[in-house]
């Protein structure tokens, strides 16, 4: 009876812990003022027949205070690594010199800093559905096993507040990692 219980504890835990890191990765893409490798390192290139990210086929540099550098292992593909920048929606223009390529950020407008503002919510809300949904598959497997009489009903009770105190917990994360966000995009 109580390994059912553990074992949904567990996976509704683990399940949200994956929420979060996907929700951290996805924000740490977002631009801010501050260049970091994380804002180009994924975008896909076409080359060697095949569409592979940035970080494996370049060298990423940050130079302060708004340039990022990306040095190509093969300077033939200089140009397909720019091109892949300028189709991203980074708004960003790469700018070939010699065999790097060169990224300046500009300073980010008021305007734009309330757009990526907004897109962070927007992509912490998207988060929490997901948590929401994780929490009610997990209250449904409970109340299954209640109604199959695999669990006491003290115990449906108790993991119920159990898994809603583990999604209390990732919603608190979530907000904390989205007002970082912000802040770091308002500087």
């Amino acid at each position: 009876m109580e390994e059912i219980i553990k074992k949904l504890e567990t996976e509704t835990e683990e399940a949200s812990k994956k929420i979060i890191e996907s929700f951290k990765k996805e924000l740490s893409q977002i631009r801010t003022n501050r260049p970091t490798p994380l804002l180009v390192e994924n975008i896909l290139v076409d080359c060697y027949d095949n569409k592979m990210p940035i970080k494996q086929i370049a060298a990423i540099s940050i130079i302060p205070p708004r340039e990022i550098d990306i040095q190509p292992w093969d300077k033939n593909i200089l140009s397909s690594i720019a091109k892949a920048i300028e189709a991203s929606n980074l708004n960003i223009s790469p700018a070939i010199d010699g065999n790097i390529i060169r990224i300046n950020l500009p300073v980010l407008n008021a305007e734009r800093r309330q757009e990526l503002s907004a897109f962070v919510k927007k992509i912490a809300e998207e988060t929490r559905i997901k948590l929401r949904s994780r929490r009610d598959e997990s209250k449904k497997k409970i109340n299954q096993n209640f109604t199959e009489g695999k669990i006491s009903e003290d115990n449906k009770f108790r993991s119920q507040a159990k898994i809603q105190k583990i999604i209390n917990q990732a919603n608190e994360n979530i907000e904390n990692i989205l007002e970082e966000k912000i802040k770091e995009i308002n500087q």
